[in-house]
């Protein structure tokens, strides 16, 4: 069952606590210690993961919830929440503010509400199935984009890429105007805003891309994996999102085109 406006109105307040956790942990002064597992990171992600499940273990104790930090909690309400409190570790601890907190609330197992938060820029996107995407309670469209080469294409880093997929991206970055690197999920917020035009990356986790889908396509674009099906709990992580979604057979097929060279 979807509530738009309790659900909305909660993962707001979900977001206001994990940012209040985060803060005081970014660019901070430390000792970078080896021993004991004690980097500002994981700090800052055990202390805004709580914040969240505190509010929903409260509020809605019949729902799951799956958290990269704390494991998953099972529900009997056939909605799940699904939380990654930053994403983009690297920017993180780079003093980068690119990374962000993602919250997806699914039902039976399909995302219906994603948030993206980023709470130094104080940017938060959050879509919601059958409304518009908003970033900051006003509305965003995606851009079109009439053909690749006049496409920003950005992904996390080549390096992320596992086995030969990163040969695959490179020959979709070499027909695209232009690729940026860095960013994890702020690159979808992008999409979303008409900034960016494609997303592409592979190998991630449910708690990676399940609150992106519902930003990126309340916003006019389209996510899906390397071969065009839907997203969902089962997808191996390979991840397309594109802003105009007439460009996505150019994409798949820029990406196979790699199987054609070897």
């Amino acid at each position: 069952m979807t509530r738009p406006d309790t659900d909305i109105a909660l993962v707001n307040r979900l977001a206001d606590a994990a940012g209040a956790a985060i803060r005081p942990f970014f660019r901070a002064r430390y000792e970078i210690e080896t021993k004991g597992d004690a980097s500002p990171v994981t700090q800052a992600d055990r202390a805004a993961e709580a914040a969240i499940r505190a509010i929903l273990d409260a509020e809605l104790p019949a729902d799951a919830i799956i958290g990269e930090e704390y494991g998953e909690k099972p529900g009997t309400s056939g909605r799940t929440w699904v939380i990654d409190p930053i994403d983009g570790t690297r920017a993180f601890i780079a003093g980068r503010p690119i990374f962000g907190t993602l919250v997806a609330l699914l039902q039976d197992g399909w995302p219906v509400m994603g948030l993206i938060d980023q709470p130094i820029t104080h940017e938060r996107w959050i879509g919601y199935v059958g409304r518009t995407t908003e970033l900051n309670g006003k509305p965003v469209s995606t851009r079109n984009c009439p053909a690749l080469d006049k496409a920003i294409l950005a992904t996390t880093g080549p390096q992320f890429f596992p086995g030969c997929s990163g040969e695959h991206f490179s020959w979709l970055a070499r027909q695209c105007g232009d690729t940026i690197f860095g960013g994890d999920c702020y690159n979808y917020g992008g999409v979303a805003s008409g900034h960016i035009d494609i997303v592409v990356e592979a190998g991630l986790k449910l708690h990676d891309f399940a609150a992106l889908i519902p930003v990126v396509e309340g916003a006019g674009g389209r996510m899906c994996n390397w071969a065009g099906d839907p997203l969902d709990a089962d997808s191996k992580g390979d991840v397309i999102a594109a802003g105009d979604p007439a460009r996505i057979d150019d994409i798949i097929e820029a990406l196979a085109a790699g199987d054609h060279h070897h």
